[in-house]
């Protein structure tokens, strides 16, 4: 996964113009000496899709992305799973706007020594944010490639010192049921959790996400702040959150309790372990078209490198 800082432009050489346009047309330069620069298929979106809002300067960290073409602004911000706002994948982008999103604050607390309520400036200016191209695979087997603007979460929980009670993280979305019209569907146990082992939490490819293609999270994404685990199944990745809890026991998430059968606590891309109502074994790329071939699903969805050492022992089957 991991990319030679060769084959990209310096974060000094990035023009920051209005952001995204400058960068799309050096990449799509760059494309055409691609077999040079061994950086294939980092073509952005074509300018007819182009991204919107509020822009989120950021430099490209080579370190953490996938050097596969990034699906456009359109595929990203249209078909989405957000169920507080629909089961339809483009019921997000319908209702999402709707949201209330300042003002907006997060509480951090639980086993921690310095328990914090930040707002979402405070939260943005905590650590240097990042452009980071991650892959993103849905448990329903689709994925795509996006280009986030955040930093990792261990910067975060580092800030508030986490006790040795610290062992689980929990991610709680916001409940704003007037303008959520999922939540009347009774799909779910609301509000929205998540969770993750401490080490998964702290480690450098958790991103907290504030933005993607440089410009600020729409709401249909996860406005105004998301976590991104990009070697997981994409409902570990929970959007606007207004809560982070550090705490002792594994907590039983949204998922978990609602079909314990068909979603487990660890969620870790898994080719070799279908879910109970389909294969995993591959997936179908979005906005590759209706007959392209479906991509062979890679262990960890290709982080493998990177975190699998942290499940050394663990038997991945019974640990779904």
């Amino acid at each position: 996964m991991r990319t030679k800082q060769g084959s990209f432009i310096s974060p000094s050489d990035i023009t920051p113009e209005s952001v995204w346009l400058g960068r799309r047309r050096w990449l799509r330069q760059a494309a055409l000496g691609s077999l040079a620069l061994g950086a294939a298929g980092l073509a952005r979106a074509a300018d007819d899709d182009s991204p919107a809002g509020p822009v989120l300067d950021a430099p490209l960290d080579a370190r953490w992305s996938t050097t596969e073409k990034p699906n456009g602004w359109r595929d990203i911000t249209t078909y989405n799973n957000f169920y507080e706002f629909g089961t339809g994948k483009g019921d997000p982008a319908a209702h999402a706007g709707r949201m209330a999103l300042t003002p907006w604050a997060v509480k951090i607390d639980g086993a921690v020594q310095h328990p914090m309520t930040l707002d979402l400036d405070d939260l943005r200016r905590l650590a240097p944010l990042e452009e980071r191209v991650y892959r993103l695979r849905c448990v329903e087997a689709w994925s795509m490639v996006i280009p986030w603007i955040g930093y990792s979460l261990s910067h975060l929980l580092k800030r508030v010192g986490p006790t040795s009670g610290a062992r689980y993280v929990v991610f709680t979305t916001a409940l704003q049921p007037d303008v959520m019209p999922g939540v009347s569907q009774g799909i779910l146990d609301w509000p929205y959790t998540e969770g993750l082992r401490m080490d998964e939490a702290m480690h450098p490819l958790t991103l907290l996400t504030f933005g993607v293609y440089g410009r600020a999270l729409p709401a249909q994404n996860g406005a105004p702040l998301r976590v991104i685990v990009p070697w997981k199944y994409g409902f570990k990745s929970a959007k606007s959150l207004v809560h982070i809890r550090l705490q002792s026991e594994p907590p039983v998430t949204s998922w978990m309790r609602a079909a314990p059968r068909e979603y487990g606590f660890y969620a870790n891309v898994n080719p070799a372990v279908p879910h109970p109502r389909w294969s995993q074994a591959t997936e179908q790329r979005i906005g590759s078209g209706f007959f392209a071939p479906r991509l062979q699903t890679q262990p960890f969805n290709g982080y493998a490198n990177e975190v699998a050492a942290m499940y050394a022992g663990m038997d991945l089957k019974q640990n779904f």
